[in-house]
């Protein structure tokens, strides 16, 4: 598999998504959430790129990448099983159920099962604070959050 860096089709969709933006003023976030859009994440090969064509540093462009929760630096599985991290959930009993969670699941933070099936992501808030503690698959979103309603939802595929 050769790297996208000497891929001509990835460097050319990359050359396509910068020039749709380029003349924007802050073009870096739109262009990074097209980035994410076309491959599922924003590519480390992408970030030099971009960082000449808009005249930044690469620690600058990898700072944007770094510091926001939605931006992923590598694939993530099909499905996205979202626990939320804020302080109305934590106060609910967050944190017991993250460790059942990643404990059943055999994963942690940021990481896909061996299937490439899911990935666990934190957030910090699903607007469910009221219904604490809350998880998010794809559009369904869940309060009152257990081990057995996550694991349900995971075997639905968040549908």
């Amino acid at each position: 598999m050769t790297s996208p860096a000497t891929d001509a089709d990835f460097l050319l969709r990359l050359d396509e998504i910068i020039a749709a933006h380029k003349g924007r003023e802050g073009p870096l976030l739109p262009i990074l959430h097209d980035l994410q859009a076309e491959w599922g994440y924003v590519p480390e090969e992408a970030q030099p790129v971009l960082a000449e064509a808009l005249g930044m540093t690469r620690a600058e462009v990898h700072g944007v990448v770094s510091f926001y929760h939605d931006f992923r630096d590598h694939p993530h599985g099909r499905h996205v099983l979202r626990l939320c991290r804020a302080e109305a959930c934590q106060s609910m009993g967050a944190e017991a159920l993250a460790d059942e969670v990643r404990t059943a699941l055999g994963i942690d933070w940021h990481e896909t099962t061996p299937d490439g099936r899911l990935t666990l992501e934190p957030v910090f808030c699903l607007g469910l604070c009221a219904c604490a503690p809350s998880a998010q698959m794809g559009e369904r979103l869940i309060g009152r959050a257990s081990l057995a309603k996550v694991q349900k939802l995971v075997a639905e595929g968040g549908a």
